[in-house]
């Protein structure tokens, strides 16, 4: 599993948000510069966070984006849910073969979205519970504490 660079660049872009102590926004120029990225390909992925709440476009000559709610209230999973989907990472694609029929036989397997799940299923499934949990306790502000911490002990 690999996540996209546009992923990469969003949470980098909300960390910068965040960390701005300004009261005003951030211009997509400064923010694109900042990153190293182009400002079209940055426009597109803030639109993409903007659409679905995370940060907030302020119109006119001294517009840009600033953070749409409190950064402790942002975690890694909505950023990487907005950029990447929302789909499920696994998905058994054997499952006419005999082995799946063995490994999702009713007295193996739990029942998991309305059907019988095989036991590879089941871990697999596990796992991005793990994951989606562990990114859902990191958030935009857990970075910044963190960020704080290590300048604060130089």
């Amino acid at each position: 599993m690999q996540f996209s660079k546009s992923t990469d660049y969003a949470l980098h872009a909300l960390v910068h948000l965040g960390q701005s102590e300004r009261c005003n926004n951030i211009g997509i120029k400064e923010l694109s510069g900042t990153l190293d990225v182009s400002e079209s390909y940055l426009s597109k992925i803030m639109s993409k966070l903007r659409q679905d709440g995370i940060v907030r476009a302020v119109p006119g000559v001294n517009g840009g984006y600033e953070l749409a709610r409190p950064a402790d209230q942002i975690t890694f999973l909505d950023v990487i849910q907005v950029i990447e989907g929302r789909q499920q990472l696994f998905e058994c694609s054997n499952s006419r073969s005999r082995q799946h029929r063995l490994l999702a036989e009713e007295g193996a397997a739990q029942q998991h979205q309305g059907r019988n799940e095989c036991l590879i299923e089941k871990v697999m499934y596990g796992a991005e519970k793990h994951l989606h949990q562990y990114l859902r306790d990191h958030t935009i502000q857990s970075v910044l504490d963190e960020a704080f911490k290590r300048c604060s002990h130089k």
